[in-house]
């Protein structure tokens, strides 16, 4: 085999003995995915807002950040439930890049996935404990959800992941919202096929045991566009995307709390962050033409840091992402007003 293996890393359950929760925290999270999942069953109708940077790419620049998000989480608190996105784990298209925290903890030093592992978890603890927000991460790699399965609020299966078995399986074993985003092709049945999988039941195999899980039943879809034959980001958050959304639905009556979160950002924009507010704006109105649009779509994700833009690994500014594009501080914080007030 072609691989060198460096070292052996803590399991889950280490991991926690090394950096337990408080029974303060525990109740933070107890509470706040309860009210999450009231969102998504319907019974609470504010929407969610899944925002912060595309990675988490430095441990106090996304502290700074997700601080900024509380006392605007206490002003709209009565329409939006803010999320905060601490994406710890990075898909590259190619496999070359930064990686993300859990591969290395300093963008400029060596990768390091002991160091990772225990900097996502301090991470996400951290927030729970300072901000009392419960955050985001995506489930980039299924064996490594036990590191966190504790702390996280919100779990995203991103459009490259969302095909494969084991992703699937271990969405349907998740007890928060899972977003199952569509394909990369854009195709809506392999989107909804992948929803039907995280809500049922099912016997596989996970690190190392047999297991069962008992379904998902806040397992959703997240719109985020997609690419055409010609390598074309192409939108699918208009109207009539969320109607064919709407029809797949309605064809697995099995599903349970049907939902779409619009990813306002990636193929959606074309990786332009600035587009964002204006596509929010736009299925936040055509939303109020439609009923039961209004209660299908559950909310948007949004990609935003402390300043607008990226930039490279060593470029040195604080606060600006080092993978895709984000919103800045002062365009996003208007934003969320103005959601609030179109609501």
């Amino acid at each position: 085999m072609n691989m060198i293996f460096d070292r052996k890393l803590p399991i889950p359950m280490e991991a926690k003995e090394m950096y337990p929760l408080t029974m303060e925290m525990s109740q933070t999270i107890a509470k706040r995915r309860a009210e999450l999942e009231r969102i998504f069953s319907g019974e609470d109708d504010r929407i969610v807002l899944v925002i912060g940077p595309c990675s988490a790419d430095n441990e106090d620049s996304v502290m700074d950040y997700v601080s900024r998000l509380i006392p605007v989480q206490e002003a709209v608190k009565d329409k939006i439930m803010i999320v905060p996105r601490i994406y710890t784990n990075k898909p590259r298209t190619t496999g070359k890049g930064y990686k993300g925290l859990v591969h290395q903890p300093d963008p400029t030093s060596k990768p390091n996935a002991f160091a990772g592992i225990i900097a996502t978890r301090e991470l996400h603890m951290r927030a729970v404990a300072e901000t009392g927000f419960t955050c985001a991460d995506e489930m980039l790699y299924p064996q490594n959800y036990k590191y966190l399965d504790d702390l996280l609020g919100y779990v995203a299966v991103g459009a490259r992941s969302v095909e494969n078995q084991e992703h699937r399986l271990v969405s349907s074993g998740i007890e928060i919202p899972v977003g199952m985003k569509n394909p990369t092709s854009g195709d809506l049945n392999v989107t909804l096929n992948s929803v039907v999988a995280a809500q049922s039941k099912h016997d596989f195999i996970y690190r190392g045991w047999a297991c069962q899980s008992q379904g998902n039943p806040y397992a959703h879809v997240i719109m985020r566009g997609y690419t055409d034959e010609y390598g074309s980001a192409r939108p699918n958050y208009h109207y009539e995307d969320i109607l064919r959304v709407q029809e797949h639905y309605a064809e697995h009556p099995e599903l349970a709390n049907p939902a779409v979160i619009i990813d306002a950002n990636h193929s959606n924009s074309r990786k332009n962050p600035f587009e964002q507010p204006r596509i929010v704006k736009e299925v936040l109105n055509y939303s109020t033409y439609n009923e039961s649009l209004r209660g299908l779509i559950k909310g948007f994700m949004i990609e935003s840091y402390i300043e607008d833009g990226n930039q490279p690994v060593d470029g040195g500014v604080y606060g600006k992402s080092i993978t895709d594009a984000c919103l800045g501080w002062q365009k996003s914080e208007r934003l969320i007003y103005e959601i609030a007030d179109m609501l």
